[in-house]
């Protein structure tokens, strides 16, 4: 703000000392001191009116936006309704004309795959990994000694403690 430093201060703090002498010194730093509060008191009001009222505005500049958004949004679910109005006659109209061809006779024509001329359809081929299942346990198979080293190789001595 003022761009005082201490010798500045030191200068001032003189000059009244002599002009307001030593017994009207001090009752004029209260008084002026008074009045530095007071202005930065009027000073922060004004600060604290500025800005709600800048906060007021910003509050109002989104509102608008919110409600034109609104606006948007609705003025869109209002097309996509009728959209879809449209469409469910659409469809009730074309399901009509289904259930007036399903209620007419339609001559009678046998698919070609069951007509008795045409030959049969190839079967499946069976699975050749398929396994009947039976409730018999599994029994493991024998394997020849000679198929496993295993059993073939000497047991080793016991150790005596």
């Amino acid at each position: 703000m003022f761009d005082i430093g201490f010798s500045e201060l030191l200068v001032i703090a003189v000059v009244a000392l002599v002009v307001l002498g030593p017994e009207r010194l001090p009752k004029a730093a209260r008084f002026a001191g008074l009045w530095v509060r007071r202005a930065r008191n009027q000073w922060d009001s004004v600060k604290q009116e500025l800005e709600r009222e800048l906060q007021a505005e910003e509050i109002k500049r989104q509102m608008q936006d919110v409600r034109q958004s609104m606006r948007d949004t609705e003025s869109q679910l209002r097309a996509s309704g009728e959209a879809m109005r449209r469409e469910a006659a659409q469809a009730q109209q074309h399901g009509g004309d289904l259930a007036q061809e399903v209620r007419a006779p339609a001559p009678a024509q046998t698919p070609p795959h069951l007509a008795d001329d045409a030959p049969a359809p190839p079967a499946p081929p069976a699975p050749q990994d398929v396994v009947p299942v039976t409730d018999a346990p599994v029994q493991p198979a024998a394997t020849a000694p000679a198929d496993n080293p295993v059993a073939d190789a000497p047991t080793p001595p016991e150790r005596q403690p």
